[in-house]
């Protein structure tokens, strides 16, 4: 099912929870909402579960436009983070009861119950209740119950915040794949980049209520438009730091206090035809600790992350963080020098955040 969000504010009456969100999304698409907190992505999907109404334009499934359409009749499958289930009653009843509000006949429902359930893995848990089941298996019931109605959309709402770390890799993997098998059209909403990255196909960044970026994750991470989406997608976060860019002897040089780095003419001339101070953005892993760099600079701290050392260099008033392997046994207060890969560099506009590289 194509979805298509055209021009949807909502406000709360001075509150503006969501404003001119314009989306398209393909039929069979997976598509998160990431951003922080309070950024409207939960807003966004609550419009379009119905369970809000737009304050301004328009929600169109297919070709049907929903704004006025109640919950009931959008054929949507809802998985929230809190799994939702009813704790008297069975799993099989969980799962069931989309059906028996719809007077599916009871063999129907034992039917799909028991496909559903085979899918998820939870056949074997049909007479159990809630309490008895660990969160993995409890959200599998959830995403089960959303299955079983057999819907033309689906809508995730943080459905992963509750579990621990390894569990949240593995149902990643499950409801990704699961999602494809199917084929259903999906809208996730998570504050959690990795989960976004590694499971949409396109991912919608907010803040403050407005779309920052609708993109692929590796455009996302590699092209940014903007420097909130740059400081946002990524872990650990782009370093950013507020250079000048000019052209001397035939080359690119960005220079800040106790920092000079030359750069290619592809990346450098953009930046310095904004004649003034732009703001520098490089990732952790474009730069490295080696003899061979060119910027001196002191360990302040290192922190073990195991397969390799998160380490946070200050280069005069600067503060960079990079990543090194656990090879060398780095300390705090120890001098060192780092190398950037300026292939990698990214520039942004102090005033508007737009990239000086890639447009909007």
């Amino acid at each position: 099912m194509k979805v298509t969000i055209d021009n949807l504010s909502k406000k709360f009456g001075d509150v503006v929870g969501v404003e001119n969100l314009t989306l398209h999304i393909d039929d069979g698409e997976f598509v998160a909402f990431l951003g922080p907190s309070g950024c409207g992505k939960t807003t966004t999907l609550l419009t379009l579960a119905g369970i809000y109404k737009p304050t301004d334009g328009t929600i169109t499934f297919g070709e049907r436009v929903v704004n006025q359409v109640q919950p009931k009749d959008r054929n949507i499958g809802m998985v929230f983070q809190s799994y939702a289930l009813y704790p008297h009653m069975t799993v099989f009843q969980n799962i069931a009861y989309p059906l028996k509000l719809k007077k599916v006949s009871k063999a129907d429902q034992h039917d799909r119950v028991r496909q559903v359930a085979n899918v998820m893995g939870i056949g074997n848990l049909l007479d159990r209740r809630p309490g008895q089941l660990s969160g993995g298996q409890q959200q599998r019931v959830a995403l089960g119950r959303a299955l079983v109605k057999e819907p033309d959309i689906l809508l995730f709402d943080e459905p992963l915040s509750n579990l621990d770390a390894r569990l949240r890799l593995t149902m990643r993997g499950e409801i990704k794949h699961l999602q494809k098998n199917l084929g259903i059209t999906s809208i996730y909403v998570t504050h959690d980049q990795v989960e976004a990255m590694t499971m949409a196909d396109r991912i919608a960044v907010m803040s403050g209520g407005r779309l920052q970026a609708f993109d692929s994750p590796d455009e996302l991470y590699n092209r940014p438009k903007t420097q909130f989406v740059a400081g946002f997608v990524g872990n650990p976060p782009m370093n950013f730091v507020t250079v000048e860019v000019a052209q001397a002897n035939g080359r690119y040089v960005a220079q800040a206090e106790s920092l000079r780095l030359e750069l290619g003419a592809e990346r450098g001339e953009p930046a310095a035809r904004s004649a003034g101070a732009v703001v520098l953005g490089m990732r952790p892993e474009d730069i490295q600790i080696s003899d061979e760099g060119d910027v001196a600079g002191e360990i302040f701290i290192v922190e073990p992350l195991g397969r390799e050392d998160l380490i946070d260099v200050r280069v005069g008033p600067h503060s960079f963080i990079v990543l090194a392997n656990t090879e060398t046994q780095y300390r705090s207060g120890d001098p060192v020098k780092l190398k950037f890969d300026t292939g990698q560099v990214q520039f942004f506009d102090p005033a508007t955040e737009s990239s000086l590289l890639w447009q909007q």
